[in-house]
């Protein structure tokens, strides 16, 4: 291990750490980085969905302790907590996308409502939990589309079904906190509220990424919709980063830093859609973009930021990319993938050395 990756004062080395969710996108770097440094990383959820996944191309399931099981299933999750009494718990496990959630809203809101519950009541009846930390979203705040970024203390709300399901899963938090972990000896609970995430290893449908890199793969034109929308564009180790900072910060400080933390850009860093097809356009020239014309739009919202004053002046968390290099080190690491030469695993940690040297 290179002491330049612990940016936590050894707060995960020799720790068991569980993972809800490691086969995704966001809870396989968070696994990769937490074995790099030293943790012992257990993870939780169904199997990756194409063999093109992080979890797949890097084979961690070979180098972490993984167990195949449903968010949905309490006894099953419960029985896992309780077998390898975990120090620390993440919980990602989650339906993560917008469109699926109107396509199928029911097993939306069963895992991300239920799958917050089946979490927590695991913690709960696992007295090893020290930490447990709760990943949503962005889009948990009731969106007024607002020119200023939403604050931790702002409502909660949705009106997709997916951003109603991840207001929900705070508000489940925030009652398991205040009925259930307000005592000193019980577990320290946050939850980490992140922006539109990007990187390698991230293949998911209707994503803006994952779309353009498998058009360019496929010699194909790319549709991109809503080119005006502007988001919280982030590479996957910040937020990363901010979840690992806050559960250093519960691990060794307590419930003064329960509730919930948002991780996004600076608020100067305001970039559409089209200034990230801009930007991918930079590293790939041949790149080939339309704009369909859709006359029945499923509702997203067009404008979305976040204010994260709370994590810089209280974690010590800031982001470390600006949003160049956020598009340089996303578009690098799907370019590793294009050879079979490459050691994908080892590009992954390369990456989150270069990150935290930034």
């Amino acid at each position: 291990m290179q002491n330049s990756l612990d940016l936590f004062n050894k707060t995960f080395q020799n720790k068991k750490v569980l993972v809800t969710g490691d086969s995704g996108f966001k809870g396989s770097w968070l696994c990769i980085w937490l074995k790099e440094l030293g943790a012992e990383v257990y993870g939780y959820s169904l199997p990756a969905l194409t063999k093109k996944d992080n979890f797949v191309t890097t084979d961690l399931q070979n180098k972490i302790h993984h167990q195949d099981g449903d968010i949905r299933d309490l006894d099953k999750l419960s029985n896992y907590f309780n077998e390898v009494k975990p120090d620390i718990a993440f919980h990602l496990a989650a339906q993560p996308l917008v469109i699926e959630s109107y396509n199928n809203p029911h097993y939306n809101f069963e895992t991300n409502l239920m799958g917050t519950v089946n979490f927590f009541e695991a913690v709960r009846n696992c007295p090893t939990v020290k930490v447990a930390i709760n990943v949503t979203t962005d889009k948990c705040y009731q969106n007024n589309e607002w020119l200023w970024g939403y604050r931790e203390n702002d409502a909660m709300g949705g009106d997709d079904p997916y951003s109603a399901s991840k207001g929900c899963s705070e508000l489940i938090t925030n009652s398991y906190i205040k009925s259930f972990f307000t005592k000193e000896n019980t577990c320290h609970v946050a939850t980490g509220r992140a922006g539109n995430v990007i990187g390698g290893g991230d293949w998911a449908e209707n994503r803006i990424i994952p779309d353009i890199i498998r058009a360019f793969q496929n010699n194909e034109t790319s549709q991109i919709r809503n080119f005006n929308s502007v988001r919280p564009w982030q590479f996957v180790l910040e937020p990363v980063f901010g979840y690992m900072k806050l559960a250093e910060q519960l691990f060794h400080n307590g419930k003064s830093f329960s509730g919930g933390w948002n991780f996004g850009p600076s608020s100067y860093e305001n970039y559409t859609v089209g200034d990230v097809v801009n930007e991918v356009k930079k590293i790939i020239p041949t790149l080939k973009i339309e704009s369909p014309f859709v006359t029945e739009k499923l509702h997203e919202a067009g404008l979305l930021k976040l204010d994260i004053t709370k994590a810089v002046n209280q974690l010590g968390w800031k982001p470390r990319l600006n949003f160049e290099e956020t598009i340089k080190f996303t578009i690098d690491g799907y370019i590793e993938e294009f050879s079979i030469l490459n050691n994908i695993y080892d590009c992954r940690v390369k990456q989150i050395k270069s990150y935290c040297n930034k």
